[in-house]
């Protein structure tokens, strides 16, 4: 009898479950069995940063998402990615165990997309076994989820140009797809974005997503309600910034959700100076029912000819290093200290600088 065989006449007799769990834990989540997790092929292989990236995403979209924002950060070799959603949530006991082997909620609602079979319960066991630190920051049932992991870049890399966006093309149904571009973090979430139309992906840096979550609370929420709120633990994730009644409000709030800001960030941030983010979907068309392209608009346009100077991460770093040692010459001498690193951006045949500063008192 074949294997496949044995497993249709196991589960007509004592049922597909019993095949398939190793141990019920209750709230929806199961251990597989060793057979079953091999059955479902996922991969689960961590062999760079924007392979966590997916499947940090692919798990908050398989969670119910409606809003999953994605903030990115680098310091010397260490990335740090930080991925908080509006879905389902984790029940406060299961926030150690799901980052165990062949632990899922997806018994009955394992899925296929774009990048093979989800849900053998390996992705986040992965996740954790190469990065230096891998946490369910925060997380509550109904709560919505924060998963924050930090990589070396020795051990685990990511591509080494983190700045240049893929570009699309129109498909023959009157979609867009990918066709060309360095396969980095902005990819993913551009590639994820265009398979999951149904949601909004934020990518941007902690004081960008901070902002860009302050702007949802001032527009679907209640200021008054979310600045009374006596137990900001108790309000969805992306709710808690906005209960903030003072900058070290918004310090230990944004900390609690795996976001961590500077006094001068926080302030920057406060005062309306760092801009909110658009979905990444927006970037490229003006709207998803009409499928305009963004160019018109001001915004970040993926579809028009990118083409021109692409300067490697590593490189940029060291250049905006340079830049704010040289304010420091105006700075000495005019009392004035730069707000944030200075802003570099490329466009075409142009590079534009931008520094922020602050007087001193």
């Amino acid at each position: 009898m074949s294997d496949e065989s044995l497993y249709d006449f196991v589960s007509s007799v004592a049922g597909d479950r019993y095949l398939r769990v190793e141990q019920d834990l209750g709230d929806g989540f199961v251990r597989l069995k060793v057979g079953e997790a091999e059955r479902r092929q996922a991969r689960d292989d961590i062999r760079c940063v924007e392979d966590a990236v997916i499947e940090l995403l692919r798990n908050a979209r398989d969670a119910g998402a409606t809003h999953i924002y994605l903030a990115s950060s680098r310091e010397g070799q260490m990335r740090t990615i930080t991925v908080i959603d509006d879905a389902s949530g984790v029940p406060e006991r299961m926030r150690e165990l799901i980052f165990e082997p062949r632990v899922t909620s997806k018994l009955e609602t394992m899925s296929e997309d774009a990048w093979g079979v989800h849900g053998r319960g390996m992705a986040l066991y992965s996740i954790r076994t190469n990065a230096e630190q891998a946490k369910l920051a925060a997380t509550g049932s109904g709560l919505g989820s924060s998963f924050s992991v930090t990589f070396d870049l020795e051990k685990v890399p990511e591509k080494a140009d983190q700045a240049t966006a893929p570009q699309v093309e129109r498909t023959d149904e009157g979609g867009y797809h990918v066709v060309r571009g360095p396969h980095n973090v902005l990819r993913q979430a551009v590639e994820f974005s265009l398979e999951s139309p149904h949601l909004d992906l934020y990518l941007g840096s902690p004081n960008e997503i901070l902002a860009t979550l302050l702007e949802r609370c001032r527009a679907e929420s209640d200021p008054k309600t979310l600045k009374g709120c006596k137990d900001p633990a108790a309000l969805p994730l992306w709710q808690r910034p906005g209960a903030a009644r003072d900058v070290g409000e918004l310090i230990r709030y944004a900390a609690s959700i795996g976001l961590a800001i500077s006094e001068r960030s926080a302030h920057r941030i406060a005062s309306g100076r760092v801009r909110p983010l658009r979905p990444v979907l927006s970037r490229m068309v003006r709207s998803r029912s009409s499928q305009v392209p963004d160019g018109a608009s001001g915004g970040i346009d993926l579809v028009r000819d990118r083409r021109g100077l692409s300067i490697a991460s590593e490189d940029l770093a060291d250049f905006k290093q340079a830049l704010a040692q040289a304010f420091s010459i105006i700075g000495e001498r005019y009392y004035v200290t730069l707000a944030d690193e200075p802003a570099v951006t490329v466009a075409g045949d142009k590079i534009r600088v931008r520094f922020d500063f602050e007087k001193e008192l």
